[in-house]
């Protein structure tokens, strides 16, 4: 199989679908691979890295996207990509389609077959391919939420861990899952007073094994997020619905209770954001105030700490990306339940129920589409 590595276009995305040790394997397998020019340059990749590991080099996308049987990236295909993918390509990436519906519609044009990071399931639970990226953006949220609070950036002023004789930040985390916990890690390290919501008891009662007294965890009603979110100083929105939007469970109106200055960090932006206020941003221009409060959006976090985030995702994919260039895609989800969860969109039809509902548009069972 020819595998394509295009470099990624979204703003100040400097990840890349695969390091020259992924070509290296892939190689090995028997496969070739085509990367387009400077795809690895941001995270110290030159081409002769990528040669050097057995890759081709390609001048431009188009040419990745013409040759390619299968392409991987990181984040979803941006509306100028659309339209180089084709009919029975495969996409490997992350797509969030949930709040997408432009994207969603030109998967379906081009008839490819689109293959989801974040839709992956694990033999033992869990979402493999996006646990990487959560662990990042949950330990991110608090070192740029606590950036976020500094007055020059419009926060409080507030130091996240106070000092002798003058009170930590209140650090309130909406979502106890991966993200979310990694979050706690990172404010209780900071010494803030930390408050994980979450709707799971048995989610809970792990996270107070694994913290014990230091970490206040409270059970999800509106009431408890409601009363929490008011008084917080720093707002961590870590809600995850697989594949679907994610639901608002931060209204405006707690928002405008919230202390002028405070902040409210969005992991879940990606699927649409967990707040009324919440909005996408980028790395350029990552910030806004809406009802006084800073609001970090995001929609690729990880991408800030771009060299530690590839590699992370590389150790995740690399395996579900050998058994699709050595099987094939039919074969590979045939095999494997847990990938064939990761297929949205096929032939022009929508594969994962949870965007054709978020889209009102109609679902096509993965063995219909593909004859698995």
């Amino acid at each position: 199989m020819l595998v394509g590595v295009p470099k990624e276009i979204k703003t100040h995305e400097y990840r890349v679908g695969l390091v020259p040790g992924s070509v290296r394997e892939l190689v090995h397998h028997g496969h070739k691979v085509l990367v387009q020019t400077n795809a690895g340059a941001g995270i110290g990749f030159g081409d002769d890295a990528y040669r050097a590991a057995g890759a081709e080099i390609a001048n431009t996308a188009e040419d990745v996207f013409a040759k390619a049987d299968m392409v991987v990236k990181v984040k979803e295909p941006q509306a100028s990509e659309y339209g180089l993918l084709r009919k029975d390509q495969v996409l490997f990436t992350y797509l969030h389609l949930a709040p997408d519906l432009p994207q969603t519609e030109g998967l379906q044009k081009s008839g490819c077959i689109a293959v989801a990071y974040e839709t992956v399931t694990g033999i033992h639970g869990g979402l493999p391919l996006l646990s990487p990226m959560s662990e990042v953006a949950g330990r991110m949220s608090v070192q740029v939420g606590a950036h976020c609070l500094e007055k020059e950036q419009g926060g409080s002023g507030m130091l996240l861990g106070g000092v002798p004789g003058v009170a930590a930040a209140r650090v309130v985390i909406v979502g106890g899952g991966v993200s979310g916990t990694n979050a706690a890690r990172m404010a209780m390290g900071m010494e803030a007073h930390v408050t994980v919501i979450d709707k799971n008891l048995e989610r809970l009662y792990a996270l107070d094994l694994q913290f014990g007294p230091m970490l206040n965890t409270i059970y999800s009603t509106v009431d408890a997020i409601e009363t929490n979110v008011v008084g917080a100083d720093l707002v961590v929105g870590a809600v995850l619905v697989p594949g679907a939007a994610a639901p608002k469970l931060i209204t405006r109106d707690m928002v405008s209770q919230m202390r002028p200055g405070s902040v409210f960090v969005d992991i879940a932006i990606d699927q649409g954001g967990c707040a009324e206020t919440s909005r996408p941003t980028s790395h350029a221009e990552p910030t806004y105030v809406e009802e006084g409060v800073v609001h970090y959006c995001v929609t690729n976090m990880p991408g800030a700490v771009a060299r530690t985030s590839t590699f992370a995702l590389n150790n995740a994919t690399l395996p579900f990306a050998l058994a699709l260039a050595d099987k094939g895609v039919r074969r590979a989800l045939a095999e494997d339940p847990h990938l064939k969860n990761g297929l949205n969109v096929a032939k022009g039809k929508i594969t994962y129920k949870a965007v054709a509902d978020a889209h009102k548009l109609p679902y096509t069972a993965p063995e219909e589409i593909l004859g698995l």
